[in-house]
């Protein structure tokens, strides 16, 4: 198993809360409405930025969200970004929602190390 971490920068057009509600509400089923992307997907997470008040703290300005996204394999991870349903639906609205080039991306084996309560 693989997974894609994201560090997430929106769009400069987009306010905060433009980009947390096409996040969730647009792009999330988009990803699942493609066969060539859901089918490959093993899991897909949202995590939005928390919001804070004044003088509170949620982690390096700049970056609105993580996503996160398990593959059995790289391969298939590379079969879903060539799928041509991914370039048709998903390409051109991670291009509307996000600043793709200001974005932190990583894929990653299995974790080595695992810390539990207890």
């Amino acid at each position: 198993m693989i997974r894609l971490t994201a560090m997430l920068r929106r769009n400069p057009a987009l306010t905060a809360e433009e980009f947390q509600a096409h996040w969730r509400d647009v792009h999330a089923a988009k990803i699942v409405s493609v066969p060539g992307v859901r089918d490959r997907l093993v899991r897909y997470e949202q995590h939005p930025r928390l919001a804070t008040g004044p003088g509170g703290w949620a982690g390096t300005e700049g970056f609105d969200g993580v996503a996160m996204q398990w593959y059995r394999s790289v391969d298939d991870f590379m079969a879903m970004t060539n799928d041509p349903g991914y370039h048709e639906t998903i390409a051109p609205d991670e291009r509307q929602l996000l600043d793709l080039a200001g974005g932190v991306y990583l894929l990653t084996d299995e974790p080595r190390v695992i810390v539990r309560e207890g």
